[in-house]
């Protein structure tokens, strides 16, 4: 009897377990320095964040928000970089191909918080929202980082 209610259980507990991570949201380790000093300060000891997918079912993000996208360049990989434009706005860039550029509809801008050391838009141009996959706003681990992660303010033009 116990064997068949640890099986009914592990039933249940598989798809439910699935269906929370895809729609709600998960836990990712956050690996380099591209987001120093907000995640990863102390490069010994990598922050793991709570991925809100809820957060960006319907596109709900600001300029300032940490986002975890798919790699435009490496699909297989994902990227956490903070939103730094949305459509429309203005963005002087930073050894793009050009200096200053306005974000096209459907698109964002992305950028690491460690200029300089960061795969990002000034990388890859202006990137799909369709290819934001989710938010990060908690650091969960380790717990002397505990934190709600807020948005950085930016003051980009918007047409």
């Amino acid at each position: 009897m116990r064997i068949a209610r640890f099986v009914s259980n592990v039933i249940i507990g598989i798809p439910v377990g699935i269906a929370f991570c895809d729609i709600v949201g998960y836990v990712a380790r956050v690996e380099g320095i591209s987001m120093q000093p907000a995640l990863n300060p102390d490069t010994r000891y990598p922050d793991y964040v709570f991925l809100n997918r809820w957060a960006v079912r319907n596109q709900h993000i600001q300029r300032g928000d940490v986002v975890c996208v798919i790699s435009p360049k490496v699909p297989s990989q994902t990227l956490i970089k903070r939103v730094v434009g949305l459509p429309g706005d203005i963005i002087d860039t930073h050894g793009y191909k050009i200096n200053a550029l306005q974000v096209p509809e459907g698109y964002c801008w992305l950028e690491g918080d460690h200029t300089g050391h960061s795969l990002d838009s000034n990388t890859f141009g202006p990137i799909s929202l369709g290819l934001v996959i989710a938010k990060a706003t908690y650091i969960v681990w380790p717990p002397n980082r505990w934190q709600q992660l807020h948005s950085a303010k930016f003051n980009h033009e918007s047409c």
